[in-house]
């Protein structure tokens, strides 16, 4: 059976979408720890058509990040589809890896969001706060379900207290990168 073709939020603002969003659950990958906690991307508008992005994460104790940049996918659209380019590994950022980064439902508040992408092998719930209402986010849930997703693969992010800024021992050696390709 032939998957609906995805549905997108359309005039996102993107200087309102800045700022901080926790991760409250996504579907695992290679490209981030397994036990990570306390995920959280920062996006900051570089111009009006670039945006910085810095994902971080803890893994025992130390902060893992990398940073990028996000444009969108078709200037002349007025769809939430973007691209974001990474360089790896990070200790010696010499290969783009680029994916894409659609928002697939965004509240009018800008306070929770659902992202993916078109291969739906990727999918993260997004939140202002490090915690969301369970109400919420079962909404979110089933949003993606009908979407296409298997949402049986989502995974929720523990959160703790971290630190506010980006204080805390920092994994320097990008070590969390090369062992997330391994699984690990």
């Amino acid at each position: 059976m032939a998957k609906k073709e995805m549905e997108v939020m359309k005039d996102v603002d993107l200087e309102r979408y800045m700022g901080r969003w926790y991760e409250i659950a996504s579907f695992p990958s290679r490209f981030q720890p397994k036990n990570g906690a306390n995920t959280r991307a920062t996006y900051t508008l570089r111009d009006e058509r670039t945006v910085n992005v810095l994902n971080e994460t803890w893994v025992d104790g130390r902060r893992s990040f990398i940073e990028g940049t996000a444009f969108k996918a078709n200037p002349d659209s007025n769809e939430a589809k973007l691209k974001v380019k990474f360089y790896v590994p990070p200790f010696l950022p010499i290969i783009p890896i680029v994916g894409d980064y659609w928002i697939l439902y965004l509240d009018h508040d800008y306070h929770h969001a659902l992202i993916g992408q078109p291969s739906r092998n990727y999918l993260w719930i997004l939140c202002r706060e490090n915690h969301l209402d369970e109400e919420i986010y079962n909404e979110l849930v089933k949003k993606a379900k009908e979407q296409g997703y298997d949402v049986s693969k989502l995974r929720r992010t523990t959160h703790t207290d971290p630190p506010e800024g980006d204080e805390g021992p920092k994994d320097t050696k990008g070590i969390w990168w090369i062992k997330s390709i391994f699984g690990k």
